[in-house]
């Protein structure tokens, strides 16, 4: 019974790190969810820009257009590892219930959870660039006057829905 006591708390660890990961895994989502929306406006005014001959405003799409997949392909990261961390902790989890039976199994679970926050932090610094790089692409549209001169942004103009 004794053991299974050390289970519990060796479990306690791991638990707070999921839920923690899963608040940071929605916060990352919602995130990216935003930056893939803001990119298909782009892409569809740019592509309506060039089918009807307004150069000048596709090559300004195509400048948002690459700094935000920039910060998507930076979000992305981010989404990524701190995932790889979820699913290391939730194996961690398991190891440490395994590591009751098999020795080995509890090392391994060590290693997996000191990987997983490795994981962790990672991607935690690559929210807080993301975070720090969030006004950029609008600095760049205030500095790109190309773009200032196209009137409303793509999702008031006269686009139908899709």
């Amino acid at each position: 019974m004794n053991e299974i006591a050390r289970l519990f708390q060796a479990f306690l660890g791991p638990a707070i790190f999921v839920s923690a990961t899963a608040l940071l895994i929605l916060s990352i989502n919602v995130r990216l969810m935003g930056i893939v929306s803001r990119l298909r406006q782009f892409v569809h005014a740019k592509y309506d820009a060039t089918k009807s001959g307004r150069l000048q405003e596709a090559e300004a799409y195509t400048a948002q257009i690459a700094s935000i997949e920039k910060r998507a392909e930076i979000i992305r990261r981010s989404f990524l590892l701190t995932l790889l961390s979820l699913a290391g902790t939730i194996s961690s989890c398991l190891l440490l219930g395994l590591g009751l039976y098999m020795k080995d199994a509890a090392l391994a679970a060590v290693v997996v959870f000191v990987v997983s926050l490795i994981c962790l932090l990672g991607g935690t610094l690559y929210y807080i660039r993301e975070v720090m790089d969030a006004l950029s692409s609008v600095q760049d549209e205030q500095r790109d006057l190309r773009f200032m001169d196209l009137g409303s942004p793509p999702e008031i103009g006269h686009r139908g829905t899709l």
